[in-house]
């Protein structure tokens, strides 16, 4: 069983504490001297995991339940997202250990987001594509340099084509925090000079994109936890802490939401892709709103693995509704072993996964028309293939 990481300060007995505040029942120390704690009906008493802290804390559960092993996915499946960076292709080797893994496990396609342009772009099209065209498709990042600059705007435009020419299909994955696009807590300017979807600037650079027929994969704010404060009440585990913006110098959650629909309503004709279910998998509610408001908007289910398997029913049924607008993809990595949980996770029944997260995984039993569409068919679609 992977290492859960919880707190590393907190023992149960304070863990204890705070669950048995949140019942409405008083921790024994306020419940007066000699009183017994009593939690759900049974009596708290000291013992030898009392000491235990809570990172150290790894039960071994007595569940009995299948357990399905699924080598290959039921389908073949193109994943449109992907890094050169976290899957560490640096040589042709790599690449070709890559398309082995790929043929294990059910991978027809993989779109590769490459996070450059110019020289280096080219060099990642020299190392995929002249060896396997046909496995693999490569997206250019959006350019940068000098976003003050009045030509900024005429400046990524053309470097967008020049990709184009050289083999790019598609632009991102575009990132924006609320640092600004493709920056950083170290690297953001200013607030008030920040560059984010609805600026302006951007604006040619989109309506490029609907232009040569490209689709654009970005990535919105983050999860909505990392807006709430470090502690006992944190959702995700201190593994996901380094991502917390509580009461740093960016928008809200809410904020960086309305960019996007800025963005989705000022440039209609482009094709826009949502990484990571937009980042409100925890609400799939909003999430089809925002899908029947917006018809170029488009969705990857890339590394929410876990917000899916939380909410098995409810995620099975988005996942059947919007299956025209959603697509598979990964993040993370490219080892057999992370394809394979995911085909446990949407083709199987199973309960009680074990996940990357706190909380376990619960399988969507996907119906074969909706695998289908989400393997493959919705990104025949939408993606660009010239």
């Amino acid at each position: 069983m992977r290492r859960i990481h919880l707190l590393p300060c907190a023992t149960l007995s304070l863990a204890a504490a705070l669950l048995s505040g949140c019942a409405g029942e008083k921790p024994a120390e306020e419940a007066g001297a000699g009183t017994e704690a009593v939690k759900y009906g049974v009596p708290v008493k000291a013992g030898p995991m009392d000491s235990l802290l809570l990172k150290d804390y790894e039960p071994e559960s007595s569940l009995v339940v299948p357990v399905t092993k699924i080598d290959k996915a039921k389908f073949p499946v193109i994943d449109v997202h992907s890094h050169t960076s976290m899957s560490g292709i640096k040589t042709p080797e790599d690449v070709d250990a890559w398309v082995r893994t790929m043929d294990e496990v059910g991978i027809e396609k993989t779109i590769v987001f490459t996070g450059a342009w110019g020289d280096e772009f080219a060099k990642q099209v020299d190392l995929y594509l002249s060896r396997y065209p046909d496995r693999f498709q490569l997206w250019c990042d959006l350019y940068t340099e000098n976003i003050d600059a009045p030509d900024y705007s005429e400046r990524a435009v053309a470097e967008l084509e020049r990709c184009y020419k050289l083999g790019a299909r598609g632009l991102g994955e575009v990132s924006d925090k609320g640092w600004g696009i493709d920056a950083s807590e170290k690297t953001a300017l200013p607030r008030d000079k920040r560059m984010h979807f609805d600026d302006p600037r951007l604006d040619p650079v989109w309506e490029k994109c609907a232009e040569l027929g490209i689709p654009v994969n970005f990535h919105v704010a983050d999860h909505p936890s990392c807006w709430r404060p470090l502690g006992p009440h944190q959702e995700r585990t201190p593994d996901f802490q380094i991502f917390n913006l509580y009461g740093k110098d960016v928008p809200s959650y809410e904020e960086l939401l309305a960019m996007r629909d800025r963005m989705l309503a000022k440039h209609p004709k482009t094709t826009f892709i949502a990484c990571h279910l937009s980042n409100q998998g925890n609400d799939t509610a909003s999430l089809a709103k925002a899908l029947d408001r917006y018809p170029n908007l488009y969705l990857d289910i890339a590394a929410r693995d876990y917000e899916l398997g939380r909410q098995p029913r409810t995620g099975a049924k988005f996942l059947a509704k919007y299956k025209d607008r959603i697509m598979f993809g990964t993040d993370m990595g490219r080892e057999a072993k992370m394809y394979r949980l995911w085909w446990r996770l949407l083709e199987s029944p199973d309960e009680f996964m074990p996940g990357r997260i706190w909380w376990r995984y619960y399988g969507l039993d996907l119906p074969d028309d909706v695998l289908r569409a989400l393997y493959r068919e919705t990104a025949l679609k939408v993606l660009t293939w010239d």
